[in-house]
């Protein structure tokens, strides 16, 4: 049950592909001639996206991809460079870094899976999103490259000075920002950006199979490990051991704890309800 009152869901997402399959959002960014290059309102979208996600019964996971040879090739230049950059005032700028910075934190904080089916070029704010994702699947030509530096911007943008240390550890990262140098499918599984590299022609199937594990479920205990994997990483260990213990007591409580046992009991397997 989803708590909403007046506001209905979007019907319409005008601005990327939305498909639902049994509590598979598969959401394609389909601006192939340009890469997917994010304009305003595709950032739009996607934040927007997220914050309801949150609250659909009909999303279980969530997998981003790209339509054509890229995945996302960052901020559209025409659009937000000659749109905004050059005739916006700094408060209108400050408005668009937030919003960006708002899809990351967006889906960081979505208590649900996100898988990144990287297709090709993932660079900019392309690479950022997949790096803010749960799971990196990545076609074997699919490279990153994080061009802020490359651009006269700072290599910290979105969150990802927060993230990628995190991921890959801190020299790593600073090498990756700074000097912004493509790191290609292969190089990104060894050093841990990605989660595993698949044929090109296989990658649409694998990450949907990887969605269908996930969405069929115990989707309750996948999105509390989510939130406590997020939420503890600025924790102290008896902070981040007593907030676990509370977690973990609400879900003995569960309705899904409980299928497992009964299963269990029966020599079955159990039947997740995310309840």
């Amino acid at each position: 049950m989803s708590f909403r009152a007046s506001a209905g869901w979007t019907g319409d997402w005008q601005h990327f592909d939305l498909d639902l399959d049994e509590g598979v959002a598969t959401v394609t960014l389909n601006r192939p001639d340009r890469l997917n290059a994010l304009t305003l309102d595709v950032y739009a979208d996607l934040r927007d996206f997220l914050a309801e996600a949150e609250h659909r019964d009909d999303v279980a996971v969530v997998v981003i991809t790209g339509t054509g040879r890229g995945f996302c090739s960052g901020g559209d230049v025409d659009d937000i460079i000659g749109t905004l950059l050059e005739r916006g005032d700094n408060r209108e700028v400050l408005e668009f870094t937030r919003m960006t910075g708002a899809v990351v934190q967006r889906l960081r904080e979505l208590p649900k899976p996100v898988i990144a089916g990287v297709n090709g070029t993932a660079a900019g704010a392309g690479a950022v999103i997949a790096l803010a994702s749960d799971f990196r699947l990545l076609a074997a030509s699919a490279s990153f490259r994080f061009l802020f530096t490359k651009v006269g911007l700072a290599g910290a943008d979105m969150g990802c000075a927060y993230l990628l240390p995190r991921l890959v550890g801190l020299g790593r990262a600073t090498e990756i920002l700074m000097l912004g140098d493509k790191i290609t499918a292969d190089h990104a599984e060894r050093i841990g950006l990605a989660n595993r590299v698949v044929d090109d022609h296989a990658l649409a199937e694998e990450a949907q199979a990887l969605a269908r594990r996930l969405a069929d479920g115990p989707t309750f205990a996948y999105g509390a490990t989510k939130s406590l994997l997020t939420k503890e990483l600025d924790m102290s260990l008896p902070a981040a051991i007593e907030l676990e213990a509370w977690v973990q007591a609400l879900l003995m409580r569960s309705g899904d704890h409980a299928e497992f046992y009964a299963a269990f009991r029966e020599g079955r397997e159990p039947g997740w309800t995310g309840r």
